[in-house]
Parts: C-alpha cells; sequence; structure tokens
C-alpha cells in the first residue's frame, strides 16, 4: 500500500476532535497526497449505526464485553470501508481514534483486560496498525473538566462515567504509549490548541518528511 496511516488517541476531553480539524488544511498544504479524516466509531455508513448504539445515553445497561465486541465490529468495518481503501489509492488517513481506544476504555476502564480486548482487534483489524499514532496527553480532571463546560448537556455515555473509570482509561493509554514508543508520539494537549496543532504537524513531518514539507 502507497498510502499513509496516522490515528489519534488520547483521553476524553484531550481536544482531538477540534485539533484535527485545524491540523487537516496545513497537512494538505503541504503535500501532493490526498489527506482525509475519518473518526471512529463510525466513518462509514454500517459503522456509523454501530456508533450510536455504542454512545446512546439510554444504553445503561449495556454488557461490557458486548460494548467491546461493538467497537471491535465498527472497526472492523471501518477499516474495510474507508481506512484499507484510502491507503489503496494513496491517500494519507487520519483516525480519530483506533484500536488503542478500545484497549484503553474496554480493557482498562471497563476492567474486562487490555490483553482480551487486545485479542478482539487484533481479530478485527488483521494486522493493520497505524503507521504514527499522536497520543494526546491530558489528564482525566483537566479532561472532564473541559467536557463539562463546553458540552454537558451533549455528553456520551462514556463520557458520563465516573472519574475512577476516566482515571483507569489515561493509566491505561500510559502503559500502551510506554510500551509503543516507535508507533506512538506524545502531544501535550494541556496547552492551548495552537500550540497542540504546531506539536503535531512538527510530529508528522518529522515522522514523514518525504511527503509532507516543511514549507507551504
Amino acid at each position: 500500500m502507497s498510502g499513509i496511516f496516522i490515528s489519534f488517541e488520547g483521553p476524553d476531553g484531550a481536544g482531538k476532535t477540534t485539533a484535527l480539524e485545524k491540523l487537516l488544511p496545513l497537512l494538505k498544504e503541504r503535500t501532493d497526497k490526498e489527506v482525509v479524516l475519518s473518526r471512529e466509531p463510525g466513518g462509514s455508513i454500517i459503522a456509523e449505526k454501530i456508533r450510536k448504539i455504542i454512545l446512546d445515553i439510554h444504553d445503561e445497561e449495556m454488557d461490557p464485553r458486548t460494548e467491546a465486541l461493538l467497537y471491535a465490529a465498527a472497526r472492523r468495518q471501518h477499516l474495510v470501508d474507508a481506512v484499507l481503501p484510502a491507503l489503496e489509492e494513496g491517500k494519507v488517513m487520519l483516525s480519530d481514534r483506533f484500536v488503542d481506544s478500545s484497549i484503553a476504555y474496554q480493557g482498562g476502564g471497563r476492567q474486562i483486560g487490555t490483553k482480551e480486548v487486545g485479542e478482539i482487534n487484533d481479530f478485527a483489524i488483521d494486522g493493520h496498525l497505524p503507521d504514527l499514532t499522536v497520543y494526546f496527553d491530558v489528564t482525566p480532571d483537566v479532561g472532564l473538566s473541559r467536557i463539562r463546560k463546553d458540552h454537558e448537556g451533549a455528553m456520551d455515555r462514556l463520557e458520563k462515567e465516573a472519574l475512577s473509570f476516566h482515571q483507569r482509561v489515561y493509566d491505561s493509554y500510559m502503559e500502551i504509549v510506554k510500551n509503543n514508543p516507535d508507533r506512538i508520539k506524545t502531544v501535550d494537549a494541556a496547552q492551548p490548541v495552537e500550540k497542540v496543532v504546531d506539536d503535531t504537524l512538527d510530529v508528522i513531518i518529522k515522522r514523514f518528511p518525504d511527503v509532507f514539507n516543511g514549507g507551504k
């Protein structure tokens, strides 16, 4: 495959979505490749339908293993429908979350085992890991305070979880980052969004200097 696959991870409130919206045009200016942005769960017709079930605030009785399986199912469909075709066509695929999210949220946050959730997702992604993962680092208390300030009335089912859940997610992310130093690079997401975007751009340019030049 001639394309590039970059995923973006981080706890709730890390500001990934906002940063990616600002990053996208900057990356497009610096490469001849087409740059596309997608998200998980979702990113394709079937995966978006699964997303609605997963994040519905009324689905409080969902079993943690069911949740993990639904995320893996949505991920598989997103991979087949969006990610792999983009890479085959030589595009740069940016994904707001990928496999690390499930390991952190369901494996760690839900306490059903990072190894077990990892195995479910190994089956789903069939070896297709991102070429680079940018981890937006922000502590749970900062992230949750941002969420409550910005869109408390629109919080999804996972965002509404207790601080202890989000702390387990954060701790799991820290372990994932430590165990994957070549693939995962960390950006301080507690900074102003403009600095987060600049730092993320630098990380991507340094990893792929032949694809993204340093100037416009």
